[in-house]
């Protein structure tokens, strides 16, 4: 091949190399895509509802639940999901509603498919409760890291980033919604709960579950249902759960409680009975319980997570019987 001949042959080269790369990519974008769907919940107020599974590389953690309320002032997001390719995509999703720009970004707590996709919202405040911003900024990375891990590429490229504002808690107004922002724990030791009282919606964040076991890994049990007491006499007209269904009325705290109660009542008794946490695992769930979604593993987990805690009160009332009967 004469030198005049190879030039255009390497350009030739160059381009269909170039052409294959570009169709990749469109492909790999293609393969990642969520497909979030914006349901609308009440007036001005959107939800993006993710299924009642556990992460996997199937659904790339598009498990929880995320909200938008499009207000006069802008746009108020509740939770950015799992992945910056989630919180890209539901940027997305948010200016196919409105043009109004995202004005505030508002972390329920800081597990992570509710807080790894803040890298999509630069240069907007993002406002979480100081245990929460405290929780994001030492388990962030261990968080990223296990979801590349369980969702693979789907999290590619997702580094945790820190709210960098503590919420207020009290009445915030935007844009014609009066928002109250409530500071709770019991999920984990830091849990904002948000009402717009404009509309009667309550975004609960993972302090309520419906049609889902819920999870436990940062919990306290008594604390928590202290503080579905006190969301159920916040009255909301509706509730937006961390995992499960939009519904109004208490169905999602009712279950939640129902659940803390006879997981609390579960493992006192095993603990106070002597069961080690092998056999505590293989206890038969409550026919309610059965069918719902991740029962068998989160109880499971459940019993990892909780069971020293209660084997140590055991422990703690036997050594105090003793000591009275001496």
């Amino acid at each position: 091949m004469s030198a005049r001949m190879k030039a255009p042959f390497k350009a030739r080269v160059v381009l269909a190399l170039c052409a294959a790369v570009t169709a990749f990519s469109a492909q790999g974008d293609a393969a990642f895509d969520y497909r979030l769907q914006p349901v609308k919940i009440a007036d001005n107020t959107w939800a993006l509802i993710g299924s009642t599974e556990d992460i996997t590389r199937g659904n790339g953690g598009n498990i929880v639940n995320t909200a938008f309320v499009v207000t006069l002032d802008g746009v108020v997001v509740i939770d950015s999901g799992p992945s910056r390719r989630y919180g890209e995509q539901m940027r997305a999703a948010i200016a196919q509603v409105t043009k109004q720009p995202v004005i505030r970004v508002f972390n329920t707590h800081h597990h992570p498919d509710h807080f790894l996709g803040n890298q999509a919202y630069g240069g907007v405040p993002i406002a979480a409760l100081p245990a929460t911003r405290a929780g994001e900024r030492s388990d962030g990375g261990a968080f990223a890291d296990n979801m590349y891990r369980m969702a693979g590429d789907w999290a590619s490229g997702t580094e945790p980033q820190v709210a960098d504002e503590d919420v207020r808690p009290g009445r915030w107004s935007a844009g014609g919604h009066e928002f109250e922002l409530i500071a709770l724990e019991g999920h984990t030791a830091g849990d904002l709960a948000i009402l717009d009282r404009t509309t009667g919606t309550l975004f609960a964040g993972d302090l309520v579950f419906l049609d889902r076991a819920p999870t436990t890994p940062h919990a306290s049990v008594p604390r928590w249902l202290a503080t579905l007491d006190a969301l159920s006499r916040l009255g909301a007209k509706r509730t937006l759960p961390g995992h499960g269904p939009v519904h109004e009325g208490s169905a999602g705290i009712d279950m939640t409680r129902e659940w803390l109660r006879w997981l609390d009542q579960t493992l006192a008794q095993a603990a106070g009975s002597g069961m080690d946490m092998a056999e505590v695992m293989r206890l038969p769930l409550p026919a309610r319980f059965e069918r719902m979604p991740l029962a068998r593993s989160e109880f499971e987990r459940s019993v990892t997570h909780l069971y020293a805690g209660y084997e140590q009160r055991a422990m703690d009332s036997t050594a105090q019987q003793v000591l009275q009967q001496k």
